[in-house]
């Protein structure tokens, strides 16, 4: 897998390296869905690459190619950002009990009242940023909790913060982040500002990467990697490519009653007995 993080790397050096113009052209946008389909060659094999550079990929697929960003600090902001939640025990609470996911933020702002928390405002400001827009641009369902109504065989949507919340007070603190004296000292000011100015558009760029790379899978490429791995089984025989052809149908819940052929082992002939 060192090669796909090298050539992810290379293509996002392209991209810090032209930083203020988008690159992605033809041959870039090819390399891109090149790396995304390799990722998927091989589902049932454990992946060794590290997750930010996995998320590199998946935001350079979804804010740079198909948003056409410029901004390649953004994307290396993001994915440190996404992993750094996703490897650490910031995102626990989330995981523990589904129950609280939408009262996340709240949590988090009693616990800011510690100053143990936080080394400073700048930090807690963007941290908490960073809070909302993970929220919103990864677990977007989370905020949409739902509770049985007990008189009626239905579900309601419960009272708790929502979306829209979320993206007036992630807005917000990075706003004041990017307005605190060490946002220059660390060199942050005009990426928190970015941050805050085009907060939907990367909470968009996640929701994306979310559903069709991290929570979910792309559908459409795992559709075409099955059939070209039964179309390998059916001119060569060999019951490897059926296995993996069965794998990718698995995930798309395929229907044996509509595609038998899927599961039916090509017959052998028999031995003659002298």
């Amino acid at each position: 897998m060192w090669v796909l993080e090298e050539r992810i790397q290379r293509l996002k050096g392209a991209i810090l390296q032209h930083t203020g113009k988008n690159v992605a052209d033809a041959a870039f946008s090819a390399e891109v869905e090149a790396l995304l389909s390799a990722f998927y060659d091989d589902i049932g094999e454990i992946k060794s690459i590290p997750l930010r550079s996995l998320f590199d990929l998946f935001l350079i697929k979804t804010l740079y190619v198909n948003r056409h960003s410029t901004d390649g600090s953004v994307i290396d902001y993001l994915s440190g950002m996404m992993a750094g939640f996703l490897l650490t025990r910031d995102l626990f609470p989330l995981v523990r009990d589904n129950r609280r996911a939408g009262h996340m933020l709240s949590d988090l702002l009693d616990e800011m009242q510690s100053a143990a928390r936080f080394p400073n405002r700048f930090e807690a400001y963007r941290k908490l940023g960073d809070y909302s827009l993970f929220i919103t641009g990864v677990f977007p369902a989370s905020l949409r909790r739902r509770r049985r109504n007990r008189w009626r065989r239905s579900y309601t949507t419960a009272p708790t913060v929502d979306i829209p919340y979320h993206v007036s007070t992630g807005r917000s603190y990075y706003e004041m982040a990017s307005r605190h004296e060490l946002a220059e000292a660390t060199q942050q000011r005009a990426l928190l500002a970015k941050l805050a100015s085009y907060f939907e558009i990367y909470m968009s760029a996640m929701n994306e990467a979310s559903e069709r790379y991290i929570l979910g899978f792309d559908m459409n490429l795992i559709a075409d990697k099955m059939l070209d791995c039964f179309n390998r089984y059916r001119r060569t025989g060999d019951p490897s490519h059926l296995d993996q052809a069965r794998k990718y149908a698995a995930i798309l819940k395929v229907d044996r009653a509509s595609f038998p052929s899927l599961w039916r082992l090509r017959r052998t002939p028999r031995a003659t007995l002298l």
